[in-house]
């Protein structure tokens, strides 16, 4: 069976036969058939393109989803698909959260890409502090459904260092090197690490979703599954990127980026992503405190040479590399331009003067 990597939407074949469908980032294709009686699974039927040692563990994986509650969460599917492998069992392109995944989508719990009707907003110039307070509006929107599903992009004009939400400003920032070449801070609602950010010398895009896309997906394995597409444009323009866990994005040749994320109670979820185009180290290391600690997993003593920026791995214009990225997110995923309504901008500026923009809020680990 084939299936576009992108299009795992749940099929429902009529009113009682379930279809879903799971490509695995990296691996596999995995579907399963299934009926559901008096609220449990009944005639399981899981196929693929995977491979699975030794052949009687499909069966195996059939038979301990049968009889589960339809009310099951991705983690009991899984669990319940472990405990009824043999011992020695081998799978091979495919897990059993992969399966959980898989079936989820098929009891629509659980969403594709192609369940949804994606929107990019292309880059427009803001304040970094109205950046981040979008964020959290454009995240709630989502959740709440007033907004599609929605790709931004980024711009600004104020050299900025952007902070995660549990990060230390003291221990981040040096005072002297923010005032010296007049910097911005601000602190974001995600968590993850520092950003120094430029004009012109990052490529950062904010993905708002609903959680459904990720139901079953583990929180590390989320990261690479939000990007795929990302790494698909970088292919083409000529660069294999992969994914350093939990959240860093690297070539052969060094860093580029790094992702953050934050899920809401509303269901909505943010992940956002920084790479670097063409940052200027020395002030970078005067303006950030990069420690040590922070360098002593990462195979290198300079924090000048962890980060290698995409314009000298590239020699393409960030203009270039930014429409090639949009293009591939619309291709995949079927979206369309849009922009920031007028009633999001004014919530956002509202929540600079209110959280993003205090001193109460940038020192809240201080």
């Amino acid at each position: 069976m084939t299936s576009h990597p992108d299009h795992e939407s749940p099929i429902h074949d009529d009113g009682t036969r379930l279809h879903g469908e799971y490509k695995v980032p990296g691996g596999k294709l995995v579907v399963v058939d299934l009926e559901v009686d008096d609220g449990r699974f009944s005639k399981v039927s899981l196929s693929g393109d995977f491979f699975l040692e030794p052949d009687e563990a499909l069966e195996d994986i059939n038979r301990a989803l049968t009889g589960l509650p339809d009310n099951s969460t991705a983690a009991d599917i899984a669990a319940a698909v472990a405990a009824g492998l043999p011992e020695g069992a081998v799978m091979f392109g495919f897990s059993a959260e992969a399966v959980a995944v898989t079936v989820r989508r098929a009891l629509s719990k659980a969403t594709g890409w192609a369940d949804h009707q994606w929107e990019v907003i292309p880059p427009s110039v803001l304040p970094t502090q109205v950046n981040v307070a979008l964020d959290e509006v454009l995240t709630e929107e989502v959740g709440a459904g007033r907004r599609n599903p929605t790709l931004r992009f980024w711009d600004w004009e104020e050299p900025s260092v952007v902070i995660g939400s549990f990060q230390s400003v003291r221990n981040e920032v040096d005072p002297d090197g923010v005032s010296r070449h007049g910097i911005t801070v601000v602190r974001r609602i995600s968590g993850g690490g520092a950003m120094f950010m430029e004009a012109g010398n990052c490529i950062t895009y904010s993905l708002y979703l609903p959680q459904t896309l990720v139901d079953g997906i583990s929180f590390a394995d989320s990261y690479a599954f939000l990007d795929a597409w990302v790494m698909a444009a970088l292919e083409k323009l000529g660069i294999t990127a992969f994914y350093v866990p939990l959240n860093d994005i690297a070539t052969d040749q060094g860093k580029i980026g790094g992702a953050a994320q934050k899920r809401l109670a509303n269901g909505g979820m943010l992940h956002h992503v920084t790479m670097s185009y063409d940052i200027d180290a020395d002030k970078m290391v005067d303006v950030l405190r990069i420690g040590k600690e922070k360098l002593s997993d990462k195979g290198t003593r300079s924090a000048k040479k962890r980060v290698d920026p995409l314009r000298r791995q590239t020699g393409l214009a960030r203009s270039v590399i930014l429409q090639a990225m949009q293009d591939v997110f619309t291709a995949r995923y079927g979206a369309v331009e849009t922009r920031l309504t007028q009633s999001e901008l004014d919530e956002a500026r509202q929540r600079v003067d209110a959280k993003f923009g205090t001193d109460e809020w940038l020192n809240r680990v201080p």
